[in-house]
């Protein structure tokens, strides 16, 4: 699912309330069938996995032990962390040989991006949250990310939840796009339906009409 709007559209503030760094005024979220409120608030954060714009990995430690944070959280073996983080650095197309000791400060803008997603799905969250994480990357870095994104999306069945405002993206990874527009969801489809049966002036003006067929 992708979240797409201009900026102010509330498209970050929905992403927060998911994992409770917000909590709505109204109304409620839920996950697997249960309200969002109602899960102790360190287990929920443990099953939901998040990738933001600013890469948030930590200077001081390396590669791997920013990778280990959240399968220590939940008590993994040593053995059971290294196994699994030698496999998806190898998914995202960095050799853990030749990148697990490597320090956030020795890694370009993609890199630590790639790492900040295999960070974000080592624990195997219920749900994986995107916030427009490729938007300061350069457009060959961006392709490559989103790319991979798909691959990882559609080898692991993680639900997924992207934020971005950037049509062109929008239509590229969204299987559902959500339009959002002054804080409120106007139209829910999938990508063609979007462009051949856009809900309101909005949302046609906003993916440009016939500039995407």
């Amino acid at each position: 699912m992708v979240l797409v709007g201009p900026s102010g559209s509330g498209k970050t503030t929905m992403i927060k309330m998911i994992n409770r760094l917000l909590e709505p005024t109204d109304g409620n979220i839920y996950m697997d069938g249960k309200r969002i409120k109602d899960y102790d608030e360190r287990e929920l954060r443990l099953s939901t996995g998040y990738v933001l714009q600013a890469i948030a990995l930590f200077p001081n430690l390396t590669v791997a032990e920013n990778i280990a944070l959240i399968p220590e959280m939940k008590g993994w073996s040593k053995e059971q962390i290294a196994s699994k983080t030698e496999e998806l650095l190898d998914k995202v197309g960095l050799p853990a040989a030749e990148y697990a000791k490597r320090m956030p400060s020795e890694l370009s803008g993609g890199e630590q991006q790639r790492i900040g997603i295999v960070r974000a799905i080592i624990g195997e969250p219920k749900i994986l949250l995107m916030d427009e994480p490729f938007s300061a990357l350069d457009a060959i870095s961006r392709k490559q990310l989103q790319a991979l994104t798909k691959e990882l999306h559609k080898e692991f069945g993680m639900t997924t939840i992207f934020v971005t405002h950037d049509t062109d993206e929008a239509l590229k990874l969204g299987d559902r796009i959500a339009v959002l527009q002054k804080g409120e969801i106007v139209q829910v489809a999938d990508s063609r339906t979007i462009l051949a049966q856009p809900a309101n002036d909005f949302v046609a003006d906003l993916f440009g009409g016939a500039h995407h067929v």
